[in-house]
């Protein structure tokens, strides 16, 4: 908007303020914000955390009920609803939550009659209105000018749209003026608020200077993780892995991974994997997760084979249950089921983990865990309730883990795909 004499403003504000049509008024006030994650896994996470947030709720439950008081000054008795609540909405660098809010104009009020009996809004003032404008004007050091004012469409028709004067960049003879605010409470800390404001001039501030204001996963896609995943197992020449199915619902996935990384893969069914084995033994061979129990699948017979060729062996899942009744150990069931659950996971920092920070989020699907350990397998990670959830053997060249490393569930930070980068890495690096 250029206002003349050298003077513009530049607005992305999230928020609407007053909106009139014929005799419904509504609004959206926002309160509660929360950075955004880096993929779609880490926003869930995010958002999860701002809906569980008592503070945040509290901030919009005040807001709200400011409003719905405003409206009461014009609407008809009975009709002011809620009609959202806490809802979601995102943006390029933060998640806010977002009530609506509606009503229906008495007879002889108007839209700018709606407009004035909202100004100005509870979310930039705070509330009661008169003693926090009150307390804003003794103690902010400059004056706000524009910032929490509202700009937007008055209609001959009569009616009104307006938006707040949020994420707003003001420019006066060359020069860029950019502010935000948070909301305080009692609950509030002072330097997560402080980070609030920063966050919110965040992308404005860096249009400012040149920067991209879009996330690093908006950039460049999902691909950017897995090419970080795919420089960590860089082959000399071409790996090829088999890898036996058995019959599992994420065997594509899991293979996917391998192949970002470079490797040759091949699946098979259990009894066609051993006549390959036979006939022309791979670089690694992979054991699939699966249901039913390993010997539902001869995995000894697998793992004989692989025992006699040399061949380094990693297993997921019935994979890792049938590493350890071959080697001597023995399994027991849940006494409930983890299916399509995530769980804390916990390392040693064995090299099959180097990367990813512990304890990192895995997801698990199953109902069989390693009970007795042989002497020759070391556990190297559990989760949070106890359970192994990564093995090596001492000497061979095997591991495996019980956790599903493709899972959407194992997404953060990228921890299933380096994972299997690693896997790569450290079963073949003397192979």
């Amino acid at each position: 908007m250029n206002l003349g004499e050298g003077e513009y403003l530049v607005a992305a504000s999230p928020e609407m303020f007053v909106r009139v049509r014929e005799r419904r008024v509504e609004t959206c006030p926002i309160s509660g914000t929360i950075k955004r994650g880096r993929n779609a896994i880490e926003d869930a996470a995010q958002i999860k955390t701002l809906l569980n947030s008592a503070k945040d709720e509290a901030e919009l439950s005040m807001c709200t009920d400011v409003d719905r008081n405003d409206k009461s000054r014009v609407c008809v008795p009975g009709s002011v609803e809620v009609i959202g609540r806490r809802q979601i909405e995102m943006y390029s660098r933060l998640i806010h939550t977002v009530d609506h809010v509606c009503g229906t104009l008495r007879e002889g009020m108007d839209a700018l009659d709606a407009f004035l009996a909202h100004t100005w809004a509870v979310t930039v003032t705070g509330a009661p209105k008169h003693a926090a404008m009150q307390f804003i004007e003794d103690n902010e050091k400059s004056p706000r000018h524009w910032y929490g004012g509202a700009m937007g469409q008055l209609g001959f028709d009569g009616n009104i749209n307006t938006g707040l004067t949020l994420r707003t960049l003001r420019v006066k003879d060359g020069m860029g003026e950019v502010r935000a605010g948070a909301t305080l409470l009692i609950d509030s800390n002072p330097e997560e608020e402080e980070a609030e404001t920063r966050l919110k001039a965040s992308a404005l501030l860096a249009a400012l200077r040149g920067d991209s204001v879009l996330r690093e996963a908006d950039r460049v896609g999902a691909g950017s993780t897995q090419a970080n995943a795919r420089t960590q197992a860089v082959a000399k020449k071409p790996i090829r892995a088999l890898m036996v199915d058995h019959r599992d619902s994420f065997v594509h996935n899991l293979a996917s991974y391998f192949r970002e990384c470079g490797v040759e893969l091949i699946t098979l069914r259990p009894d066609a994997a051993r006549k390959s084995l036979r006939e022309c033994a791979p670089d690694l061979l992979i054991l699939s997760p699966g249901p039913s129990q390993p010997q539902a699948f001869a995995m000894n017979e697998t793992l004989d084979l692989a025992q006699e060729l040399g061949v380094p062996v990693f297993g997921v899942c019935l994979g890792l249950q049938g590493m350890v009744e071959y080697f001597g150990g023995s399994l027991r069931q849940l006494d409930r089921p983890m299916h399509g659950k995530g769980s804390e996971v916990a390392h040693d920092e064995s090299p099959l983990f180097n990367g990813i920070k512990s304890p990192f989020i895995a997801g698990r699907y199953h109902s069989l865990v390693a009970d007795e350990l042989p002497e020759c397998l070391r556990v190297t990670a559990r989760s949070d309730d106890g359970e192994v959830m990564a093995i090596e053997h001492k000497t061979l060249m095997m591991s495996a883990v019980q956790f599903h490393p493709e899972s959407i569930m194992t997404l953060a930070e990228d921890a299933g795909r380096r994972l299997i980068a690693n896997a790569i890495d450290t079963l073949l690096a003397t192979h």
